[in-house]
């Protein structure tokens, strides 16, 4: 048994591929024609009209938009999203008739495909340009919400509309995880962290549910298990290859290994995709370990874990993950950083995964061996973030106003000299000074998730046009 490593999950489209009949319909079909072979190249699944359903299997009428409604609705399960086709007009009432029957509330991407200056002839003369505000408009008045292309027009086949549709597709596994989340949520959080504070309430009416068991139940699992069990041993080598320490005290690695199997078991049986934990004092007063480095390897593995039973922050890390495919961590926003005022340290101390690290070690928890000692502190995961952009996140129920809510900030970890302790790094901002009002007026908490991706355009678009999270991204237009 190793650690769980999660795999995303495959993305499947609804496609629409639109027509008018006064414009040429053979770059219609010629369109159904790219896109089906383009999403076949990138290996995603789709969902569309037969070529003989329709005219070439293309929406342009009333019967038209039945027919392909009819066909999402029987693929509802499967729909995470939908592609609309402009390789001329189109027509925009088809294309918002085919969404509004369809009624599966996905998102939506538009395309448009551009003219060439010397094809401007009736024969193939697209005018998708004006073609998709025409769609925009229409579907604007229906009320549903859509996302557009980098550029307004952009060819099937080309660069620009494959990097749309990566993105799209990330956009679309945001919306498709956070309608239906499961998180966990081990013991209580510490007496004095009143920040990390959450409504559960909030989080089930937006689709996320919560699973708590108590961190003396992980205890007694943990007791129940014999030191020569097989999948300890396995943890244990796991563990040792995981990281460099200078020292492995043989009763820290054994308990870390113990702790490490209970939860995957738990996380496993539960069908979890992240859990927050309950990472002092009660567990090193009672089991006489810090958790940093299992949680750091769960998250490494895909199924991020946050300390101090930060529930808020454990979803923040979840959606830059799923936004970019590779490990979060959660850090405080902790430290200036001399005068510059663009310029702060991002640390914790630490349980970041090991991905983060120029170079990591793991050693007895700097913070916690000061009151308790080193002897129940070992565990924690230590080094310098790496040179690299990042995205940061902070997602918050707010209770006052009975709603979710966002911060999203993009930056760069710098090489700035720094010598301290955890896990850490000097991140530069820009405007950081109105950033950090905005975190103080905002009610939001000192932790925040971050993903060493620049990816805050996929989180605002799904998070504030897709689930109505009252969304602020810090120094970007809506």
């Amino acid at each position: 048994m190793s650690f769980i490593y999660m795999k995303p999950e495959k993305i499947t489209f609804g496609i629409i591929v639109g027509n008018r009949d006064v414009f040429p319909d053979h770059l219609a079909k010629e369109g159904r024609d790219e896109i089906t072979e383009l999403l076949s190249i990138l290996n995603f699944d789709y969902i569309i009209l037969d070529e003989n359903a329709t005219k070439f299997g293309v929406v342009e009428t009333h019967e038209d938009a039945k027919k392909c409604a009819e066909l999402f609705k029987a693929n509802r399960e499967k729909i995470d999203g939908i592609l609309v086709i402009l390789p001329n007009f189109g027509d925009e009432k088809g294309i918002a008739e085919t969404l509004k029957m369809a009624d599966i509330n996905v998102p939506v991407l538009i395309q448009a495909s551009s003219d060439e200056i010397d094809k401007m002839n009736r024969t193939y003369r697209r005018d998708a340009f004006c073609g998709k505000i025409s769609v925009t408009s229409v579907l604007y008045q229906y009320g549903i919400p859509f996302t557009l292309t980098e550029y307004h027009t952009c060819a099937i086949k080309s660069d620009q509309y494959k990097a749309d549709l990566l993105k799209f597709e990330k956009i679309c596994r945001i919306v498709k995880k956070l309608r239906n989340l499961r998180v966990g949520q081990i013991g209580t959080r510490p007496n004095a962290f009143n920040t990390v504070r959450y409504s559960e309430k909030i989080l089930e009416f937006n689709g996320i549910s919560v699973e708590p068991i108590d961190l003396s139940e992980i205890f007694g699992q943990i007791n129940r298990l014999s030191d020569d069990d097989p999948n300890i041993q396995e943890k244990i080598d796991f563990i040792k290859k995981y990281t460099p320490t200078t020292q492995f005290p043989e009763d820290g690695i054994l308990k870390l290994a113990k702790l490490a199997v209970v939860v995957e078991n738990w996380v496993i049986e539960k069908e979890l995709d992240g859990f927050a934990f309950q990472c002092w004092p009660s567990i090193q007063d009672n089991f006489g370990i810090v958790p940093c480095a299992v949680m750091s390897m769960f998250s490494e593995g895909l199924v991020p874990a946050a300390c101090e039973v930060d529930i808020s922050g454990l979803i923040g890390m979840l959606i830059l993950q799923y936004a970019s495919d590779t490990p979060s961590a959660i850090l405080d926003w902790n430290n200036n950083y001399g005068d510059d005022p663009n310029k702060m340290v991002l640390f914790h101390c630490s349980n970041l995964p090991k991905s983060f690290f120029k170079d990591t070690r793991m050693t007895i928890h700097p913070i916690i061996a000061d009151s308790k000692g080193g002897e129940v502190s070992f565990g924690a995961i230590q080094g310098r973030i790496k040179t690299r952009p990042c995205t940061m996140l902070r997602i918050e129920t707010d209770d006052i106003f009975g709603e979710m809510k966002a911060l999203i900030a993009e930056g760069e970890y710098t090489d700035d000299p720094l010598e301290t302790f955890g896990g850490y790094g000097v991140v530069e901002i820009p405007n950081l000074q109105e950033l950090l009002k905005s975190v103080c007026l905002g009610g939001f908490a000192h932790h925040v998730a971050a993903n060493l991706n620049k990816v805050g355009d996929i989180v605002y678009e799904a998070l504030f046009r897709y689930l109505g999270y009252n969304t602020i991204y810090h120094n970007q237009s809506p």
